[in-house]
């Protein structure tokens, strides 16, 4: 049997081997890791999904390989492949309304224009996703090429997504029907990305991006282009909540963890969700329905040497300060040791970005979709603040709120804003107790 690459569940359809754990001859058992694989959020072992004799190997490490795609050959030992472990998936979701790609890839010569392209079914084939040609006869390539056609363009109908005669047929009619619509009114046409010889000007250096600096780019221009993004800002004095800090600091290290202001934090967002639902709630651009979650699942911004990661930490609204802290240091260690999994950075519902670390004052978050809001917390700093008529040295922590305008009022996210700073400068002790 062939084993292929399986659904690696939401946002990942392809990958880079990172290494191949076997080698032909080798007798593996169901469930075995066969290659490790890094897509665009984490790095994770692929399961062999039948136990058996390693016939032939189909990939080698670098290779960019999308679902469906051969990884090795097996002679079976009649281990039955209904037992084998398969990566996690969330539940079923409805299906979503496809969408036009944000960029369109450069077309060939004499292809059809960017603009027809996005207005026309179009979709792209698993392997040239994951940066192979598509299957298809020799034939049907010189006729593509005569016809000035890219297949990577087209979507295989037969198995293993081969292209066939009336796939390009399906194509070209589709093409023409697009060309043929009436352009919307105030529609932006598609952006083909420039081609730039920088050397002209100097000498250069070519980094290649990574799947996960590839993915971060693709899902923040997606996010800034889709959400009407409004950011509200603020301070909050944390003088008191630093001398907590201090104060509570040594018993939550005999517990094994640390109290930073990200601990804090998580407590008093949690909290301040609950009294604003509508801050943890998605927008369902299928239905037109605005989905009010129950669960309070916190996504938490870590810088890391790879690129920016998620991680998810669940049901934050129930869980004491030190639980918070403790999650906190496990899952910025797996994300910055690239051990997070894509399940441990799905299903958030309201993301923090903590640069105090690090510096730097205010700032605009770009919301992580489907989320509709983020909060984007920046280094505190001693300020004159005039407090009952008298200018005090006060711990100023500067606070960004960006809100999706479809769904968040700036009403309600001022009064949002009030809540929360209330929340940081009144933090209740007895949160810190164990």
């Amino acid at each position: 049997m062939d084993v292929r690459l399986p659904n690696l569940g939401e946002g990942a359809d392809s990958g880079t081997i990172v290494s191949i754990a076997v080698k032909e001859g080798d007798t593996i058992a169901v469930g075995q890791t066969i290659v490790e694989l890094e897509t665009g959020k984490a790095v994770a072992g692929i399961p062999s999904p039948s136990a058996g004799k390693v016939t032939r190997i189909g990939v080698k490490q670098g290779d960019k390989i999308g679902v469906g795609q051969v990884l090795l050959s097996l002679e079976e030992s009649g281990a039955p492949a209904a037992d084998a472990p398969t990566p996690k998936a969330d539940a079923p979701k409805p299906a979503a309304t496809k969408k036009a790609p944000a960029v369109a890839p450069a077309p060939t010569e004499g292809a059809a224009p960017a603009e027809v392209e996005e207005d026309s079914d179009w979709d792209e084939s698993v392997a040239a996703k994951a940066g192979f040609p598509p299957p298809a006869s020799p034939t049907l390539r010189r006729l593509a090429q005569d016809l000035g056609i890219d297949l990577r363009r087209i979507k295989g109908s037969e198995e293993g997504g081969r292209i066939v005669m009336a796939d390009l047929k399906a194509y070209i009619a589709r093409l023409k029907a697009a060309s043929a619509k009436p352009k919307e009114p105030g529609k932006p046409a598609a952006v083909v990305p420039e081609k730039i010889d920088f050397s002209k000007w100097g000498s250069i250096l070519k980094k290649p991006m990574s799947p996960i600096r590839q993915t971060i780019a693709r899902r923040m221009l997606e996010n800034k282009q889709s959400i009407p993004e409004v950011t509200q800002f603020d301070e909050a004095d944390i003088t008191a909540l630093n001398d907590l800090r201090k104060k509570h600091a040594g018993t939550f290290e005999k517990a094994g963890t640390r109290l930073t202001l990200t601990s804090f934090a998580l407590k008093v967002v949690a909290a301040t969700l609950k009294k604003f639902p509508m801050f943890n709630s998605s927008l369902d651009e299928a239905a037109n329905e605005i989905i009010l979650k129950e669960y309070v699942h916190l996504g938490l911004a870590v810088d890391t040497e790879n690129g920016l990661l998620v991680p998810v930490i669940r049901n934050a609204d129930k869980k004491s300060v030190l639980e918070l802290s403790k999650d906190i240091a496990t899952v910025a260690e797996k994300a910055r040791d690239r051990k997070i999994s894509m399940e441990e950075m799905q299903g958030g519902t309201f993301t923090i970005s903590n640069q105090g670390g690090i510096g730097g004052a205010h700032f605009t978050p770009i919301i992580n979709k489907p989320e509709v809001a983020i909060l984007g917390l920046g280094r505190g700093s001693l300020k004159a603040v005039v407090r009952d008529g008298k200018i005090e040295a006060r711990l100023m922590m500067p606070i960004a709120i960006s809100y999706d305008h479809r769904v968040i009022d700036g009403g309600e996210a001022a009064r949002f804003t009030v809540e929360l700073v209330k929340a940081f400068e009144n933090f209740n002790e007895a949160d810190l107790k164990l």
